[in-house]
């Protein structure tokens, strides 16, 4: 077996192939591994922790299978960790999708929808109706990288990456920001703390620039 051995969490939310199959792209000589054993993820030299679908829903199957516990002690041991999507959502505190949910609390923030925003809905309003943003926020968009991170490498500033998403994330410390993103308000397109990284677009959706995120998380030390 590789000594490059990548866990993709399956807790039972969503299609994990593609996710899966871009690894195995741009990393040959990996061992890439869609698991829903806990001990498998301990195991692992690196996590992908995806996430699709409503967040109380994968909240309840996270914590149901023991992964709360599996991603925590993850963070803990430094071993490099990518969340991605709904994955990023639940690393924050809490989130108001389904009326309130808590998450993980990795990262200090809520999770918050595009349409209850009061920033958005201004925007919305002074917009002409042909200009108006639909919600979920489907799509290519730009990202501005906000610190200099290894995850980054190769990836010019402003690049583009695919999104799909109705509720966004507003962290409260502002030096776990990694990039930001404008549909109508700023939000969080990608949070970081040490040996964590998370975005908010699919990468393996998102050509050249997600392919190289995800090269880069396959020889990411941890690291800042």
């Amino acid at each position: 077996m590789s000594s490059n051995f990548i866990a993709v969490i399956d807790y039972g939310m969503g299609n994990l192939h593609s996710v899966a199959s871009a690894l195995q792209h741009i990393a040959p000589d990996a061992h890439i591994e869609v698991t829903s054993d806990v001990g498998r993820v301990r195991q692992a030299d690196r996590v992908l922790f995806p996430g699709v679908g409503a967040i109380r829903a994968c909240m309840g199957e996270i914590r149901r299978g023991g992964f709360d516990v599996a991603i925590a002690d993850t963070i803990a041991s430094g071993k490099p960790l990518l969340a991605i999507c709904v994955g990023l959502q639940a690393l924050m505190d809490s989130s108001e999708e389904n009326g309130g949910v808590p998450c993980l609390a990795h990262f200090p923030g809520e999770v918050k929808g595009f349409a209850a925003n009061a920033e958005f809905q201004i925007a919305q309003a002074s917009a002409p109706a042909a200009e108006r943003l639909k919600v979920p926020h489907m799509g290519w968009n730009q990202v501005r990288q906000t610190i200099d991170h290894p995850m980054w490498h190769g990836i010019p500033d402003y690049s583009r990456f695919y999104f799909v998403h109705s509720f966004c994330v507003q962290a409260t410390d502002p030096q776990v920001v990694a990039g930001v993103c404008h549909y109508g308000i700023d939000f969080n397109a990608a949070l970081t703390r040490a040996n964590v990284f998370a975005v908010q677009f699919h990468p393996e959706k998102s050509a050249e620039h997600g392919l190289q995120l995800l090269k880069n998380f396959v020889s990411w030390n941890g690291r800042p």
